[in-house]
């Protein structure tokens, strides 16, 4: 396994080497651009953004310091979205009273190359929980998925999140789910 600021790989027996590394806009643009807008996606809120209006989005997410983007690639080939970020700065904050040691994350799952794999979410959020637990400083993980997304909210909380309050951004209506670092790392 290593580790750093803008990569993780880990090889996982059964499964495959699972490597992160930070998106690069101007080189993920087309395989982003081509999930994001997909049906299966509609909860990410781009569906009818077009190519240009998504670049121009990570290359915003990408000059700040408190919101980061992740490709995650199994074998080589990208099969999830990560973003985190830090609650105090993301509207998300203003919804509720942010502890020191708070970070937040969004997730999206590409779509499925020859369907549904038993285990392969679970396995991908994992070992993105343990990419972002590697800094000691983080000690609670938040989502907050759109309230109307029954799936999410059932896989987040198989993976241990504990669910908040439901909350309203500008964009949406929320379910806060938050994960205790003592609940995954003891």
């Amino acid at each position: 396994m290593t580790t750093s600021p803008t990569c993780y790989s880990r090889h996982i027996e059964g499964f495959g080497e699972v490597a992160i590394r930070s998106v690069r806009p101007g080189e993920d643009i087309d395989v982003i651009h081509d999930w994001v807008t997909r049906e299966r996606s509609r909860f990410w809120g781009m569906r009818d953004a077009g190519r240009e209006r998504v670049l121009e989005i990570y290359e915003y997410l990408d000059s700040l310091d408190t919101h980061h983007a992740y490709l995650i690639h199994r074998d080589g080939r990208p099969v999830a979205l990560f973003q985190t970020y830090e609650p105090g700065a993301d509207p998300v904050g203003e919804c509720y009273d942010v502890r020191p040691g708070d970070f937040g994350i969004h997730l999206l799952i590409g779509p499925p190359d020859g369907g549904a794999e038993p285990g392969f979410t679970g396995t991908v959020l994992d070992t993105f929980l343990d990419f972002v637990l590697a800094d000691p400083g983080r000690l609670r993980i938040v989502v907050e998925p759109d309230a109307r997304n029954a799936k999410a909210i059932t896989r987040l909380t198989r993976a241990g999140f504990v669910p908040g309050p439901q909350i309203d951004l500008p964009d949406k209506r929320a379910q806060l789910l938050f994960l205790d670092r003592a609940a995954v790392r003891p």
